[in-house]
C-alpha cells in the first residue's frame, strides 16, 4: 500500500510507493519494498555511509529511490506543527 504525502504549502503530493507497512513484519515498522529493511535503518545508513558507493557495496539491494523515499518519509514524520496561542498571554520581563 503506497503512501501519499502532502507537504503543506507544496505544489504537489508525493507518492511513496516503496514504503510498505505490514503489521506482521518488523513489528509493523515502515519498510522498504516489503524487505526486512526499515525506513529507520535506511536513514541511519544514509548518515553512516556519506559515500553512496560504499553503501551500495554493503547493501546492493538498496536503490537510490529507496533512500530518497525513506528520507522523505522520515521528514514527513518530523513536520512542523502550528500551535495556537491564546490571544492574551503574559511574557516574562
Amino acid at each position: 500500500m503506497p503512501f501519499t504525502l502532502d507537504f503543506t504549502g507544496g505544489p504537489q503530493k508525493l507518492e511513496l510507493n516503496r514504503i510498505t507497512l505490514n503489521p506482521n513484519r518488523m513489528n509493523g515498522q515502515p519498510c522498504i519494498r516489503g524487505m526486512r529493511l526499515t525506513v529507520r535503518r535506511v536513514v541511519e545508513l544514509a548518515a553512516t555511509f556519506p559515500i553512496r558507493e560504499e553503501l551500495r557495496k554493503e547493501y546492493p539491494e538498496l536503490e537510490d529511490e529507496d533512500i530518497r523515499q525513506a528520507l522523505l518519509y522520515a521528514a514527513s514524520c518530523l513536520a512542523d506543527r502550528v500551535i495556537d496561542l491564546p490571544e492574551t498571554h503574559e511574557t516574562a520581563a
